[in-house]
């Protein structure tokens, strides 16, 4: 069987909407809720996914998808398992790039800023509030570690599960917890027709918003 594969006749001509000066938003987080709350009404698939791009220590990027829990203070909010590959790489360095792409709206939204880890206080409201079963999960994987086979997580997963009922507490583990992104960068994509896309960028200048057209 061919590893070959071309795709470079495959076109695709985006015509949803556009994205003008005149229209966007003064501030970044307004026009990300105007542009949420639009997409939501779709009702597409885990509609608060985001791809979180780290850099480790050899300055080797990474990436992987989460879910977006919240937008709080100036802040864009989820958690993980901080000795997690993506843990280690935001405490060996703390720049993040975000990534929103919802094609059902030819739209894209990027956001550059810095990873601030939450407290266990904090972070604990949020996790006495996941359902039971994922509580467990998160108490009982070692996460982006090497384990011997699935039924190595699926012994400790139901062991606990047997050990406790639904109602009983099941304790925060202490490298879990919620990451803080505090934006220093926005841009706005909007698929347009011939390729003639729309970019804003928003910079922070001095604790405000400046917003710039990006050629496309």
């Amino acid at each position: 069987m061919s590893t070959e594969k071309d795709f470079r006749d495959l076109r695709t001509d985006y015509s949803w909407g556009a994205l003008e000066e005149t229209s966007a938003l003064q501030n970044p987080f307004d026009q990300f809720n105007k542009w949420y709350e639009e997409y939501a009404k779709l009702d597409a698939l885990d509609s608060t996914a985001v791809t979180i791009s780290t850099v480790d220590s050899a300055g080797v990027p990474d990436a992987r998808v989460v879910l977006l829990k919240e937008v709080r203070e100036g802040n864009f909010i989820f958690y993980t398992n901080h000795n997690s590959k993506k843990g280690k790489d935001l405490k060996q360095n703390p720049n993040v790039h975000l990534l929103f792409f919802w094609p059902e709206m030819e739209r894209q939204i990027r956001i550059k800023g810095t990873a601030i880890f939450m407290e266990k206080e904090e972070s604990e409201i949020y996790f006495n509030k996941r359902p039971f079963e994922s509580r467990v999960a998160a108490a009982i994987s070692p996460q982006s570690e090497v384990v011997p086979n699935r039924e190595y997580l699926e012994e400790k997963f139901f062991n606990v599960l047997k050990e406790k009922e639904e109602n009983d507490t099941v304790e925060m583990p202490k490298q879990w917890g919620g990451v803080k992104i505090a934006p220093q960068e926005f841009e706005f994509w909007q698929g347009r027709i011939s390729r003639l896309h729309d970019r804003l960028r928003y910079l922070k200048v001095e604790g405000n918003w400046k917003i710039e057209r990006l050629a496309p």
